[in-house]
């Protein structure tokens, strides 16, 4: 049977996942990384808290995977930037595409994005995806779009960067990505459901305003769609 495991930066991405649970197991330490079991809707699943950043995405990556072996669906869940010019804040984005917008091989023949003897990007699982582009929570528009991940918070000057650089992108984290990676470097199940916390803007005070509440919308999505995951 697949171990779901859901993972999250912070504690403020976590928060809303044990709140819409009937029953949650003592922290547990692996590294750096805080796991879970959780029970919510009637489905359990693994709750993993990794740190900020794309090395604490691997890293708690990877140790979920030794832990809880090769059936596992990775799934990245949080809050994120709003990078397209219609992306606003309240949207849950389920990702179509993962890029890491730190790698730069193009003077090897890469293209933008890509991490040398890598995909250009990285495909969610297709089952995942439409589990989760179909889950009617009320109040949440859900929607479809690509993911960019790397180590910097996007802020404005950030994104007129990234905007051209990369201009299908419709969504930014500092996580996604990593994981997605992992996951095709062992072979399981991936795919990422981000709440809209941010535009991009000239400082963070903004994300700190919504985190909270882009979290809880992304939480509802993936406990909405676990039986179908």
């Amino acid at each position: 049977m697949t171990t779901v495991v859901v993972q999250v930066a912070m504690d403020e991405e976590a928060q809303p996942f044990i709140d819409l649970a009937a029953e949650t197991s003592e922290p547990l330490a692996v590294a750096r990384a805080v796991h879970r079991g959780v029970v919510a809707d009637g489905h359990t699943f693994v709750l993993v808290t990794s740190g900020v950043g794309m090395v604490n995405a691997a890293d708690a990556a990877v140790g979920a995977l030794h832990r809880y072996g090769d059936d596992v669906l990775l799934v990245s869940a949080g809050s994120a930037g709003g990078l397209g010019a219609d992306v606003r804040v309240g949207e849950v984005f389920v990702g179509t595409e993962h890029v890491n917008v730190e790698a730069d091989a193009r003077a090897f023949g890469y293209v933008a994005g890509q991490v040398p003897g890598m995909p250009a990007s990285y495909a969610p699982d297709a089952p995942a995806f439409a589990a989760l582009t179909s889950s009617a929570v009320e109040g949440v528009p859900v929607r479809e779009g690509a993911i960019g991940s790397g180590e910097k918070f996007v802020t404005v000057g950030i994104a007129h960067g990234l905007r051209e650089e990369f201009p299908r992108l419709q969504v930014v984290d500092m996580e996604t990505a990593a994981i997605a990676q992992v996951a095709f470097n062992h072979g399981v199940r991936f795919v990422s459901v981000r709440g809209i916390s941010d535009l991009c803007a000239p400082d963070g005070e903004e994300f700190l305003t919504h985190v909270d509440d882009a979290a809880e919308r992304s939480a509802r999505v993936v406990v909405a769609a676990l039986g179908r995951l």
